[in-house]
């Protein structure tokens, strides 16, 4: 292999390994924003459950839909 080849596949290797990372790093940040956003919907959920409990109503107490 021609020194040219090989000096194209590492330039190569190393695009690939950095566009590798920042992806990684875009993946562990939306992992904690989903996480902070999932508990403070949670958060939300219990306030409003307890300030005005009749409007929060539970899955398991409505029927089934008409179809089953």
């Amino acid at each position: 292999m021609s020194s040219e080849k090989i000096v194209d596949l590492e330039t190569r290797i190393a695009f690939l390994e950095d566009a590798q990372q920042q992806l990684s790093d875009v993946i562990a940040r939306q992992e904690r924003e989903i996480g902070n956003l999932l508990r403070r919907a949670a958060d939300l959920e219990e306030q409003l459950r307890q300030a005005v409990p009749s409007l929060v109503a539970d899955a398991s107490d409505e029927p089934p839909p008409p179809h089953y």
